[in-house]
């Protein structure tokens, strides 16, 4: 079961109570953090890992994956979708 990307964004957007935010304002390339994107700090990563095992079930574990999979929002959309159930 695949998820779309635009889906996806609805889920960061509402889930991370992102402001002023829509689908269409969101890259896909974008960092997920710093100034560069959307913004995010270290406090919502942890939100966004528990957002995606409960939206998604898609358990992130492996901190050495980290960098990579939260790179950017196509990194962690490709991520979700080769690993969801």
């Amino acid at each position: 079961m695949a998820i779309l990307i635009d889906d996806f964004k609805k889920v960061l957007i509402e889930g991370l109570k992102l402001e002023d935010i829509t689908t269409d304002d969101i890259d896909n390339n974008s960092s997920l953090f710093g100034e560069d994107g959307l913004g995010l700090d270290s406090v919502d990563s942890i939100e966004l890992v528990l957002i995606i095992e409960k939206e998604y079930g898609v358990k992130i574990s492996n901190s050495a994956d980290y960098k990579t999979i939260f790179s950017s929002v196509h990194s962690l959309f490709n991520h979700i979708n080769e690993n969801i159930k």
